[in-house]
């Protein structure tokens, strides 16, 4: 018999675990996790988390993503990623024992943050702009319970080639541009517009894999 205060826990593949009932919420977080919550609707960071083999279910998060006054990009992506996994774990409360994983990712161009273009025009203007130049992509990660929450932040630096303003066009054309930051992604067809980058491939995809595996890590989750 289990001595008073303890209980036992069977889980899947018949393994048992002896969880002291005065930390049990914060044992069963770390004993029972075979996936977490995503708050975005992004199929980047859909397709990131697959490629490292974490199991998520998809949590529908609103957050109002305006800029603050004189608010730097840092401050802006760190903030917008904790909201979201904060938002999430209020949302889902104590009843679900998963971890919630908000993100958000910035292009910034000469202090400048470049979200997603609103209209043809103002996505021409973007890849205008980045043409030539090199810019900054800040990547954040976040990771919530109810009782605890971790961030951590990526910066990479990405320098275009010469863009015509025939290539403009043609790839705001295929309608990639639209619901990506600064618009464009590294994944399609703006790869080709690439010369040189300077950190994580996958933080300006969306998802800083090596940063979002230290979080599952520090949180006591496998994967």
């Amino acid at each position: 018999m289990p001595h008073s205060g303890y209980i036992f826990l069977r889980i899947p593949q018949s393994r048992i675990w002896i969880v002291n009932l005065a930390s049990e919420y914060q044992a069963v977080i770390n004993l029972a996790m075979s996936f977490i919550y995503l708050a975005s609707a992004s199929p980047r960071r859909r397709e990131l988390l697959r490629q490292i083999g974490v199991a998520y279910r998809l949590l529908r998060v609103e957050v109002d993503e305006t800029p603050r006054l004189e608010e730097c990009a840092h401050d802006y992506v760190t903030r917008l990623a904790r909201t979201k996994a904060q938002t999430g774990a209020q949302i889902l409360g104590r009843r679900k024992l998963a971890p919630v994983l908000g993100a958000d990712t910035s292009v910034v161009s000469n202090g400048t943050i470049l979200g997603k273009p609103r209209d043809r025009e103002e996505g021409l203007a973007m890849l205008a702009r980045l043409s030539g130049c090199e810019h900054r992509v800040l990547s954040a990660v976040a990771l919530a319970t109810p009782t605890r929450i971790a961030v951590k932040i990526q910066e990479s630096r990405v320098r275009f080639r010469e863009l015509t303003h025939a290539e403009c066009v043609a790839y705001w054309e295929t309608g990639e541009p639209c619901d990506k930051a600064g618009g464009y992604g590294i994944q399609g067809r703006a790869a080709t517009f690439i010369a040189e980058l300077h950190g994580s491939y996958s933080g300006v995809m969306g998802l800083p894999l090596f940063e979002t595996a230290e979080l599952l890590r520090e949180f006591d989750l496998i994967f």
